[in-house]
């Protein structure tokens, strides 16, 4: 790459340049009843987000702020959550968070059929924005990322469209779509969840997954799409349509993401089942967790209703109102109760007696006296009964909620006998 390429200013004109369009009409089934009533991109996470919240920081703190969030699946929480909490960007300065709802455009059956597809169908709202360049995100991932390296990358190497990918073990990767590249990170092949990935040059014991990131040329975008749309016999997904047929013809790049400060892989996780989602928020309350909450330098953005700080209350033996290796929100109240390597978000009432282990509880819950919580996540709005025992025995939880391969229970309003589907 040219010496200058990388400066401040070289970026930063990129990025203004640029429309950021993420994809969060996900359904998440595997996520359970967890994405009953929303879609996976507006599932709580960390305490006080939801997964959206990171694509939408990594474009403003990347200086990327003019951005179009394409929804499809029980989208009201997600519209709902970013009209609330990202409304701060100024429209006379080209700032912007457009929602994109499935809205037939194209025809008066036409939904989403696919990632390709649902950014055809606004094809003249990206048009009339005038970009140089488009990012392309899945709205579903937890990571932080500047986009304006892998954007002046793009650039710089003359690439009609550039992929973001993570290095991966080669077992791993078998669950991903995997990039054969040669030594100048140049896609010659793309592989769809390969049953043998093919390693990176140079190395036998990882491949190169793709992300789902995608920065493109706009009119080599525009192009693509139209052919894409044409053709009968085609899924219009990007990873199974649009990146194999551009591979031959078109140069397509590869960008490892990788931790600005070490070079080593960066963290990202995709929180798409309950095992997954349970394991990455416990892994936040650690010492010195991977993604850091905490960082000034590159803060993650949200709505939070304004809340008063978390209360511990009782000190008596037996009854003492505590939280250990946890994280708290605030709104919460833990009276003479214990809290143990947990996390509990806004607005949560832990009540006498009871004990919380191990376990993920979402905003405004309500868990009774003297309850025993083990290795649970509880959804938004719950009220466990006094003495309700969960996490304890796997056969007893089985009949009642939803049980995952690693022993997590999931408990759900529904679940309890509690008609709470406007819940979100």
């Amino acid at each position: 790459m040219a010496s200058n390429s990388m400066t401040p200013r070289f970026v930063s004109r990129l990025t203004r340049d640029t429309l950021a369009l993420i994809l969060a009409g996900g359904r998440g089934s595997r996520l359970k009843e967890l994405t009953r009533w929303r879609a996976k991109p507006s599932v709580h996470f960390g305490g006080k987000f939801r997964i959206v919240d990171f694509p939408l920081s990594n474009c403003v703190n990347s200086g990327i702020r003019s951005i179009g969030v394409l929804t499809q699946y029980k989208a009201h929480s997600l519209i709902k959550h970013i009209q609330q909490g990202w409304s701060f960007l100024r429209g006379e300065f080209g700032e912007f968070v457009e929602m994109l709802p499935a809205q037939q455009r194209i025809s008066e059956t036409a939904w989403y059929s696919g990632t390709a597809d649902a950014i055809f169908q606004n094809l003249d709202i990206l048009r009339s924005h005038e970009p140089s360049y488009v990012l392309v995100l899945a709205g579903d991932h937890v990571y932080k990322m500047d986009y304006g390296p892998m954007i002046a990358l793009h650039v710089e190497s003359g690439a009609d469209m550039t992929v973001g990918c993570l290095e991966v073990d080669l077992e791993q990767a078998k669950e991903f779509g995997v990039m054969s590249v040669d030594a100048n990170n140049k896609v010659i092949e793309f592989s769809e969840k390969p049953d043998s990935p093919a390693p990176i040059p140079g190395r036998d014991d990882v491949a190169l997954a793709s992300m789902g990131i995608y920065v493109f040329n706009s009119g080599f975008l525009y192009e693509q799409l139209i052919q894409d749309a044409n053709k009968n016999d085609s899924s219009h997904d990007f990873g199974k349509d649009v990146i194999p047929s551009v591979i031959e013809q078109h140069k397509v790049m590869a960008y490892p993401f990788r931790d600005p400060q070490t070079g080593q892989q960066a963290y990202w996780r995709d929180v798409g089942t309950v095992d997954a989602f349970w394991k990455a928020n416990l892994e936040l309350i650690g010492v010195t967790p991977e993604l850091n909450l905490y960082d000034s330098q590159w803060p993650i953005w949200t709505y939070q209703e304004q809340l008063p700080p978390a209360k511990f209350v009782f000190d008596d033996d037996g009854r003492r109102g505590m939280a250990v290796d946890s994280m708290v929100s605030g709104g919460c109240i833990i009276s003479g109760a214990t809290v143990r390597h947990s996390l509990l978000f806004s607005h949560v009432t832990v009540n006498d007696f009871a004990e919380v282990y191990d376990s993920v509880v979402l905003p405004d819950v309500v868990i009774g006296e003297r309850c025993r919580i083990r290795k649970a996540v509880l959804d938004k709005g719950c009220s466990v009964p006094p003495g309700m025992v969960i996490g304890e025995d796997p056969e007893e939880d089985a009949k009642r909620f939803y049980v995952s391969e690693k022993g997590v229970v999931l408990v759900t309003p529904d679940m309890l006998g509690q008609d709470r589907h406007h819940v979100q």
